[in-house]
Formats: structure tokens, C-alpha cells, sequence
């Protein structure tokens, strides 16, 4: 394994489990315990981790990979995702996109569809700067990039400026990344900056759809977004728990599987 592939998937591993120790990555991995200490190091001097006698523990609490590192994991089911997620918007639509890796994919795919170039384009209004620039270059994609303070994992733009231009607008459909999505809890993300900006997001379409890799059904992160009434509409992969889709639906969520 690369050292680039390896390092994205110590931080994987590490968001998952909350600790990781050397002798459980070099049975992982396959590295020498050199290799793997160097990484570690490399990691910590990034940020991305804390160092301990014998391993490491995420930084902090409510601990979120960057987006340049999050951008290679479940690459083929984000991918899915944003095929079915694009395939629901036409012609003329005003389309909200949160920040994340499966909304970036989502831009991507709604880039690649010449329909909506032959039909007038769509509208897209993103606090995601990463998927603005994304999208910048094609003319027939109207795109609107709310104010705000950049959040330097994610890319995106919070703060009560992106709120006040959310409040003026009208959105036929948003799509709103997770860190969590669970049948009770409903959406929720790790930072209550990007969950305000979310909800209002949200809260401004005549139709909000949650869009998540099956990692993260059944989890519960820190802050709160919004239930089956907020959110009527779930995309999720095709490797999602039977038993999981099973308790959305019975929640009401009307659940799409890439």
C-alpha cells in the first residue's frame, strides 16, 4: 500500500475505533513498526491525531477527517450516490448543496449531465467553496456562494453572514451531507456550525434529501439537523444494513438505495 493510501486509511481507521495502537496497524497494514511510527508522527504533526505511548487517539472529541483526506474513502458508493441524487434534479432547478465529499460528487455528476446545458441549466447555491470553484468554469450552471467564515476541514462557510442569504433565497431541492444518520436521532454532524447552516439549507427547499455513505447509518454524531419531517428523503449505497433501511423507513424516511 502507498504511503498516501495508508495514511488515509490510519485516519478511517481512527475515526472509527477513537484509538489505534502500532502493533494493530502493522498486522493492518503490513508496515514495519518504523513505517508506522514515522506515519503516526506525520499525522500528529499535521493535527490529524494525538500520539500516545504505543499508538494514538483522535484529537479531539468530536473528531472530523478533512475533506482532502475524506475524499478518498467509499470513493464508488459516493459516486452511486450522487448519480441518483443528480438524477432527481431537471432543467431550470435551484439546487442547494451543503459541504462534504458526497455533495461534491453530487456537483460533479450534475456538471456531467449535458441536459441541463440544453435546457436553460440549473442554479446552484452551495456554501461549500471547494464546490464552487468546482463548478465556476461551466456556463450553464448559475452558481451562488452564501458569505461567511471558512471551516478549514470542510470547506465550508459558516457563521450567521451564510444564514442571512439562505433567508432570501428558495430552493426546489437541497442536498445535505451527514456524519451520522440514524432512524431516532435523525441528521447530525460533528460541528453545530455546519448542522445551523444545514438546517437552514434545509428548511429553504421545497424538498431536503440527506445524502450518506452506509458508514454512516445507525451512527448518532454531535449536533442535531433535523428529523423525517426535515428530511422525507434518505440516499444511501447499496452496501447499507438491511436492518438499518429497515428502521428509517419504519421512522417514515422514504430511503433511495445507490
Amino acid at each position: 500500500m502507498k504511503r498516501a493510501a495508508r495514511l488515509n486509511a490510519i485516519l478511517d481507521l481512527l475515526a472509527a475505533k477513537g484509538e489505534v495502537t502500532v502493533e494493530e496497524l502493522v498486522d493492518r497494514f503490513e508496515a514495519s513498526s518504523a513505517t508506522t511510527r514515522r506515519d503516526l508522527d506525520t499525522l500528529a504533526e499535521q493535527r490529524l491525531l494525538t500520539r500516545t505511548h504505543g499508538g494514538a487517539v483522535a484529537q479531539t472529541v468530536a473528531y472530523e477527517l478533512p475533506i482532502r483526506y475524506k475524499s478518498h474513502l467509499r470513493t464508488h458508493e459516493k459516486e452511486s450516490i450522487a448519480q441518483t441524487a443528480a438524477g432527481l434534479v431537471a432543467p431550470g432547478m435551484v439546487v442547494g448543496l451543503s459541504g462534504g465529499t458526497t455533495t461534491t460528487a453530487i456537483a460533479a455528476a450534475l456538471a456531467a449531465r449535458d441536459d441541463l446545458a440544453a435546457n436553460g441549466g440549473i442554479t446552484v447555491v452551495t456554501n461549500a467553496v471547494n464546490i464552487a470553484a468546482q463548478l465556476a468554469t461551466r456556463p450553464d450552471i448559475k452558481v451562488v456562494v452564501t458569505g461567511g467564515v471558512i471551516h478549514s476541514r470542510s470547506y465550508e462557510l459558516v457563521g450567521p453572514f451564510v444564514e442571512q442569504l439562505l433567508r432570501g433565497v428558495r430552493l426546489d431541492i437541497a442536498f445535505i451531507g451527514v456524519n451520522g444518520m440514524d432512524a431516532a436521532a435523525g441528521a447530525t454532524t460533528q460541528d453545530e456550525r455546519e448542522a445551523a447552516v444545514n438546517r437552514m439549507m434545509a428548511e429553504r427547499a421545497r424538498r431536503a434529501v440527506v445524502v450518506t455513505d452506509a458508514s454512516k447509518l445507525g451512527v448518532e454524531a454531535f449536533t442535531a439537523v433535523g428529523g423525517v419531517d426535515l428530511f422525507p428523503t434518505v440516499i444511501t449505497d447499496a452496501g447499507a444494513d438491511a436492518e438499518a433501511l429497515a428502521s428509517l423507513r419504519a421512522a417514515g424516511y422514504a430511503v433511495l438505495v445507490a
